[in-house]
């Protein structure tokens, strides 16, 4: 047991699929170096984190929901202005000292234990948040609390950024092969699900609830599209007419 990260208040979904990447002291050991990091994105992990630095646009606060391995959070510390905050949630201790120790004693890192799902934050408190390769790991109701969390966070005028797998991408042969998708997708038991929603309407859905509105003003695809990262800004209800 001395091998793995305590399970007390985890998520059943993270324990039963994903113990060796994110519980298991190996899996933090292997898991958190560049090189695997890229292979497991087939060599775009870096293209990925560059496109979402060029979306940043200096916010005075942003979140970034869970933790991620290698150079995400440092990145972004680096990217941000002298006074702003980044605030960093997770649900999982280890993963969070991993984080606070590639911030390098910076105070404006403020990682916190959350789950993201029932996040402790007031209702508009962030102009930015980002979700990068989180929510393909999610199943769909998980997903969904999420994303409403992240809208109710959110100020109006405010971003949300996503990168994760693109939807749908049925020209992809990592798609179109049986096999290929198979291994994909007993890797990433969500992932089929994923491909399948449509996640604007998924998030008009959600917003509706909050009386916001979210309006698609950008997106790009990586490796064929298979990846994609995505930015909605937020809007009130009022606002849109």
């Amino acid at each position: 047991m001395e091998n793995e990260v305590p399970q007390r208040g985890l998520p059943d979904y993270l324990v039963r699929h994903y113990r060796h990447a994110y519980l298991s002291a190996w899996g933090l050991r292997l898991f958190d170096r560049g090189p695997v990091i890229n292979a497991i994105l087939f060599g775009h992990y870096r293209r990925l984190l560059e496109g979402v630095l060029e979306r940043l646009d200096r916010p005075r606060r942003l979140l970034q929901l869970s933790c991620a391995y290698g150079s995400l959070t440092p990145r972004l510390l680096a990217a941000l202005p002298a006074d702003s905050e980044l605030h960093l949630c997770d649900v999982v201790p280890a993963q969070l000292a991993l984080a606070r120790g590639k911030g390098s004693g910076d105070q404006r890192l403020r990682a916190c234990r959350m789950n993201a799902e029932s996040l402790g934050y007031a209702e508009d408190s962030f102009d930015t948040v980002l979700i990068f390769f989180l929510l393909h790991e999610l199943p769909a109701t998980a997903r969904r609390r999420v994303l409403a969390e992240a809208l109710r966070v959110l100020r109006p005028g405010g971003r949300l950024l996503v990168a994760d797998y693109a939807p749908a991408p049925w020209r992809h042969p990592f798609h179109r092969l049986r096999p290929l998708r198979g291994l994909l997708c007993r890797l990433e038991p969500f992932l089929e699900a994923f491909w399948s929603e449509d996640r604007h309407s998924l998030l008009a859905e959600q917003a509706a609830f909050l009386g916001k509105v979210p309006r698609e003003g950008y997106r790009r695809d990586w490796f064929g599209g298979l990846y994609r990262l995505a930015e909605w800004r937020i809007t009130p209800a009022t606002a849109s007419g």
